[in-house]
C-alpha cells in the first residue's frame, strides 16, 4: 500500500514505469485518492482562499483581475491545489469573517486582490497565522506583489510629452495604495519635464466608473484652456470619456489625445487603437501562485518580500504628435 501511495501522490522515490503502472491499474479500478484522507496525512488540504471584490462589485467580469486571477489558478493547479472564493456577502445573515471561513475550509493558504485592505476582517485575515500574499497591495510582514504603477505611470507621461503635449489632465482612481503611487508619480514625472498642472485638470474617478468619467471629461472640455490629453484611470473607464469626446462631434486624436492603463483585451479592439500601459497580468498571477504555495510547503525557507512586475506602454493611435 506504500508503493500504491507514493505513486498516486507522484513521490519520487520510485520509478517513473512503477508509478505509470500503479496509476493505469487505479484508472482501470476507477480508484481515486481520498482527499480527506490525504489531508490527515499530510495535514494540508490543497485548498487556497482567493478574497476577491472591487469596488465596483464588477466580479469576475473586472478585466484585470479576471485575467491576474486565470494566471494564478493555472500556476497553483499545476502544484496540485484548488482554489476557492472566500464569501464576500455581507448582507447574509450569521455570515463568517473572512478568518472564520478560511479556517472553517482549512486552506492552506489566502491571496487577496482588490478588496478594501483597510477592513478590519482583512486586517484580521493578513495578521493571522494563515500563509497570506496579496496583490497590489503591501503589508510589511506578508509577501505582495504589485504592478509597477509608479514606473507606468512615468513611461506614459514621458511618452505624451515627447509626442508635444504639455496641457495634460488625469481622471485618476479613487483613493488606494495603487492611486497615490501613480498620482505621486504624475506629479513628479510632470515636475522633472518641466510642466505645470493646473488642479483643475486633476479629477477622479472610480475605476471602472464610465459614467463619472463621462462627466469629468466633460467639465475638463468645457474650460477655458482644455487639456490637449486627458489621462484615464483605467481603459474601461476611458470607454466614458470616449463616448463624451464623441458626442461632442470631437475626433480623437485630431482634437483631443487619451491615453489608458491596464491593456486589456476589449481596449486593443478600439479605433483608433487606445495608447495605454499593459500590466503583465500573466506574470503577476504567476508569481503570486508560486509565492503562496512556497510560502505553505517551505515556511521557514521563503523570504517574505515585496515584488514589482513591469508593465510595457503601448503606443496606440490615440495621442495625436503635435
Amino acid at each position: 500500500m506504500a508503493t500504491v501511495s507514493k505513486a498516486l501522490n507522484n513521490q519520487s522515490d520510485i520509478g517513473e514505469e512503477t508509478k505509470e503502472h500503479i496509476r493505469k491499474v487505479a484508472k482501470e479500478l476507477g480508484y481515486s485518492p481520498n482527499s480527506s484522507a490525504r489531508a490527515l496525512k499530510t495535514r494540508r488540504t490543497y485548498g487556497i482562499g482567493v478574497l476577491f471584490v472591487d469596488e465596483a462589485m464588477s466580479g469576475l467580469t473586472h478585466d484585470y483581475f479576471s485575467a491576474v486571477l486565470d494566471s494564478f489558478k493555472r500556476t497553483v493547479e499545476k502544484f496540485g491545489y484548488d482554489i476557492t472564493f472566500i464569501n464576500c456577502c455581507k448582507e447574509r445573515d450569521n455570515r463568517m469573517s473572512y478568518l472564520e471561513h478560511s479556517r472553517y475550509r482549512g486552506f492552506d493558504g489566502v491571496v487577496l486582490a482588490c478588496i478594501d485592505f483597510h477592513d478590519p476582517e482583512v486586517i484580521e485575515l493578513v495578521q493571522s497565522d494563515i500563509p497570506v500574499v496579496t496583490i497590489d497591495h503591501l503589508f510589511n510582514d506578508r509577501i505582495g506583489v504589485v504592478s509597477d504603477n509608479v514606473g507606468g505611470i512615468r513611461e506614459l507621461l514621458e511618452y505624451i510629452h515627447s509626442c508635444g503635449h504639455s496641457r495634460i489632465a488625469y481622471i485618476h482612481g479613487a483613493p488606494s495604495a495603487v492611486t497615490t503611487n501613480r498620482l505621486s508619480s504624475f506629479y513628479r514625472t510632470a515636475e522633472r519635464l518641466g510642466m505645470e498642472i493646473p488642479d483643475e485638470y486633476i479629477r477622479e474617478a472610480a475605476y471602472r466608473d464610465t459614467h463619472t468619467t463621462y462627466q469629468m471629461t466633460n467639465e475638463l472640455l468645457d474650460l477655458p484652456a482644455p487639456p490637449t490629453c486627458i489621462l484615464y484611470p483605467d481603459d474601461f473607464a476611458a470607454f466614458g470619456g470616449i463616448n463624451a469626446i464623441r458626442e461632442r462631434g470631437l475626433h480623437i486624436p485630431a482634437d483631443i489625445s487619451i491615453a489608458g492603463y491596464d491593456g486589456i483585451r476589449t481596449a486593443r479592439h478600439l479605433e483608433p487603437k487606445l495608447t495605454t500601459v499593459r500590466q503583465d497580468t500573466e506574470q503577476i498571477g504567476c508569481v503570486a501562485a508560486r509565492q503562496l504555495v512556497s510560502l505553505i510547503e517551505r515556511p521557514k525557507s521563503t523570504v517574505i518580500e515585496h515584488i514589482t512586475i513591469s508593465g510595457t506602454v503601448v503606443e496606440g493611435k490615440s495621442v495625436a504628435k503635435i
